[in-house]
């Protein structure tokens, strides 16, 4: 039987041969969910579920790619829609979806919970106080959705809907100027940590992170424990269909420019509308907008800050236009940067 609620990122999927993805993006074609792999059955690993069943964990794009290629080839594909190979899930494949507002409700009502549940619950309770949102409305992702975490695991933490999502961004950001709660943005330590965990797939240097990081209210700590936040938009917000836009790869290039509306940049997909005004290194005819599937580059950039960065370049072709982008995340080099009189 067809999975038939709309996956969206955060969720993640199980498919028959038990191996665990988190799903990438709103938009998926028809006949298969974009997800990358994130845990796989290993009677060596680290990780136990609570049916004894042992899992690894992958984390670089290069490695999930290569343990997929070896052993379930069918799952790493081109997309010729989004001009891509990507990982994807056949839908005839899925065993279960795991979503988040779903694992929240169980939290909710169950007779014990571990520290690292308290702490996700601790959150939620903060957040929801501040900001006033419906609890229908957030989630709880991550290691914690697949019973898979570690004591040392992250709470991850998802808002859905555009209105919630902002609401919840200006809760946080008055909860990082108040000492008196557990949620608090991280001390140097935390930022270093952070920093040595991106620069292996991110390359930037530690003075460009820290200023956009500092900024941020989209990960730190509560009660101690490293959290992220994702704004995802709901189903109903989501205006493009698989197949709406095509989209070509044409080359790597580094840019510069001004961003001229950041709107959309706290959400998962993030996307900066720009003004391109010059070309560093590699072709690029002019960019419209900065788009990326990665978490770390939200809220990178405001407007009307200039910004150098570097990225693939995309050919978008929709039914009454043609313009170009730049999409960040897909390779170790590229970057989102605040300009400060300097060039990286």
């Amino acid at each position: 039987m067809r999975y038939r609620k709309p996956i969206l990122e955060g969720d993640f999927i199980e498919d028959k041969n038990n191996l665990i993805f988190d799903v990438k993006g709103l938009v998926h074609p028809p006949d298969r969910v974009i997800a990358y792999l994130r845990y796989y059955p290993d009677a060596e690993g680290e990780r136990t579920r609570k049916n004894g069943k042992k899992y690894s964990k992958v984390y670089s794009l290069e490695d999930r790619e290569k343990y997929l290629v070896k052993h379930f080839p069918r799952y790493v594909y081109f997309d010729a829609v989004f001009g891509l190979k990507l990982e994807g899930v056949l839908r005839s494949q899925i065993k279960e979806v795991h979503k988040p507002t779903d694992k929240l409700q169980k939290l909710l009502v169950a007779e014990s919970l571990d520290d690292l549940e308290r702490d996700a619950l601790l959150f939620v309770e903060i957040l929801r106080k501040e900001s006033k949102i419906s609890i229908n409305k957030i989630g709880v992702s991550g290691s914690t959705l697949v019973d898979l975490a570690n004591p040392d695991s992250d709470v991850d933490i998802i808002v859905y809907g555009e209105k919630n999502s902002r609401r919840a961004y200006e809760a946080l950001r008055n909860l990082f100027n108040n000492s008196n709660t557990a949620i608090k943005p991280y001390n140097e330590e935390g930022l270093r940590k952070l920093y040595n965990f991106r620069v292996k797939d991110t390359l930037m240097s530690y003075e460009d992170y820290l200023f956009s990081e500092k900024r941020k209210c989209t990960s730190g700590e509560v009660n101690g424990r490293d959290f992220f936040i994702r704004f995802i938009k709901d189903p109903r917000e989501i205006r493009e269909k698989y197949g709406d836009s095509k989209y070509v790869s044409l080359n790597i290039a580094r840019i510069e420019g001004i961003v001229t509306d950041d709107s959309e940049s706290i959400f998962t997909p993030c996307k900066y509308v720009i003004k391109h005004t010059k070309t560093l290194e590699g072709e690029a005819p002019k960019i419209r907008e900065i788009v990326s599937y990665r978490g770390r580059f939200c809220d990178q950039v405001r407007e009307n800050e200039k910004f150098i960065a570097q990225g693939k370049v995309e050919r978008v072709i929709t039914k009454s236009e043609t313009y170009h982008r730049l999409l960040l995340g897909g390779g170790r080099g590229d970057f989102l940067i605040v300009k400060r009189n300097h060039h990286k």
